[in-house]
């Protein structure tokens, strides 16, 4: 993986968010839809696959990856796809969707939620493949950490060869941290995303990110595993990347900025399956 690459191009992505870039009037617009637990992200790139325009916002409609308020998801994409369309002066018909591993259940669900706002999901990923055509590793693992499930996908020769995802995410380090600091879950959800506090909370928290790192480890060999990469909101957390290092014995690595990495991820792949 070129990491500097992928910082600059997700640092990209991060300025769409407040700025509108240009396109070629009969570009395909490429976008990717991300329901997560924490947030929920849609990305604008372009054929060639240049961001073009970003908006996300904090959301607790989903749990684990599955949809709890249907209603108020479906708000939530409406809401974020006018402003976009609003942005870049045109409609969005047609998106990328991804799915925490072992959620397969709940697929329809999000087709809906999605195509409730008038756009067509015409391709359905697992998270941490979806990163992967930011990291695009031909072998290791991918660890996606949201704000509900911890999901990784391992790929040897550039192709996946197991998913897995289990039930620890950011919402779990938010609620050890509010009931040791005896404070709400959204207080805590704004100290755990203020960098210059986050030595500080590492002792309460490290035992949670270590349940992650141990859910990783039951899935991959060190012998076939030599890196595992981590993306995923959770995955902002300074040193997390060292905390599952030591945990692993796997070298591990991270983007600079890696909450962005899986949206825009699924967005590269929003092309018919037969196209890829």
């Amino acid at each position: 993986m070129n990491l500097a690459a992928v910082d600059r191009y997700i640092s990209k992505v991060i300025t769409s968010e407040s700025q509108t870039f240009p396109f070629p009037e009969d570009t395909k617009l490429k976008v990717g839809v991300d329901l997560g637990t924490a947030y929920i992200v849609i990305v604008v790139l372009d054929e060639k696959d240049n961001p073009i325009a970003c908006e996300k916002r904090a959301a607790r409609v989903l749990r684990d990856g599955v949809v709890v308020d249907y209603v108020g998801a479906c708000s939530i994409v409406k809401e974020l796809k006018a402003k976009l369309e609003e942005r870049i002066g045109t409609e969005l018909t047609e998106c990328a969707i991804a799915m925490p591993a072992g959620t397969e259940s709940s697929v329809k669900t999000h087709m809906y939620v999605v195509e409730n706002s008038g756009m067509r999901v015409i391709r359905i990923l697992d998270e941490p493949t979806a990163a992967n055509a930011i990291y695009k590793i031909t072998d290791g693992a991918i660890v996606d950490i949201g704000g509900g499930t911890t999901g990784l996908a391992i790929f040897k020769d550039g192709k996946v060869i197991r998913t897995e995802d289990e039930a620890t995410g950011g919402y779990h380090l938010s609620l050890v941290l509010a009931g040791s600091m005896e404070i709400t879950l959204d207080e805590a959800e704004q100290i755990k995303m203020n960098y210059a506090r986050h030595q500080e909370i590492l002792p309460v928290i490290r035992p949670v990110i270590e349940k992650m790192a141990a859910i990783t480890k039951k899935y991959i060999d060190p012998e076939e595993t030599k890196t595992v990469y981590l993306c995923g909101g959770t995955c902002c957390m300074t040193n997390i990347e060292k905390i599952f290092e030591k945990q692993l014995g796997i070298t591990t690595v991270k983007a600079t900025d890696p909450f962005l990495v899986t949206p825009t991820g699924i967005a590269v792949n929003c092309v018919p399956e037969t196209e890829q």
